[in-house]
């Protein structure tokens, strides 16, 4: 008999805890979720000339003039703080039949190689996410200029295999390493030419 005077006695205690329970208010506090989602990153750039057909152009020289060529680069709005980069490459011949200075803001890359030389025709700039969407100019002035000293018999002395050509690259890479490091600038010409193939 005690045991089921206990029980009972334990049953009510346990409905009456419930019932003053449920009513008493508690202080509390719940936040609102912080969702965190992590995005991609990227670089993108653009080359564009105006003229190019099919990633080429063509032009008459006439010693001493100078043609308008206008390669512009451009790292698009939304990319990562670069390294960006230019290469110009001259046939053989180029410098017997025209000239070029490279455009402000172009820096000369050297000592890839720990061979204290240029690099020839690989130029750089860091642009800032402040710079996006801005397009960049290679050539000085936008223009190559035809040397005076260029006679008829050079230049009939061409063939289409022969005429002077300028080719223009532009590559791009990311400035930071880490949270708290940079590449250098070669080691992000390094990471470029490798992965270009030049």
């Amino acid at each position: 008999m005690k045991k089921k005077t206990f029980t009972l006695f334990l049953a009510l205690a346990l409905v009456f805890a419930g019932i003053i329970g449920g009513t008493l208010a508690w202080l509390t506090d719940t936040t609102d979720a912080v969702v965190n989602t992590f995005t991609d990153s990227d670089i993108d750039i653009t080359l564009t000339e105006t003229g190019a057909v099919n990633n080429h152009n063509s032009y008459k020289m006439v010693p001493g003039y100078t043609i308008s060529k206008d390669p512009k680069v451009t790292v698009e709005a939304g990319s990562e703080k670069c390294y960006l980069f230019v290469k110009l490459e001259k046939s053989a011949n180029f410098d017997n039949f025209l000239t070029y200075e490279i455009a402000d803001g172009w820096t000369a890359l050297t000592d890839v190689n720990n061979d204290s030389i240029a690099d020839d025709g690989v130029y750089y700039r860091i642009v800032e996410t402040t710079g996006m969407g801005t397009a960049y100019s290679v050539l000085k002035n936008d223009q190559v200029t035809v040397k005076g000293t260029v006679t008829k018999e050079m230049m009939s002395g061409l063939t289409t295999d022969t005429y002077p050509t300028l080719k223009v690259t532009a590559y791009a890479s990311q400035f930071n390493k880490n949270a708290t490091e940079t590449f250098t600038v070669n080691e992000a010409w390094t990471n470029v030419s490798s992965n270009s193939g030049n």
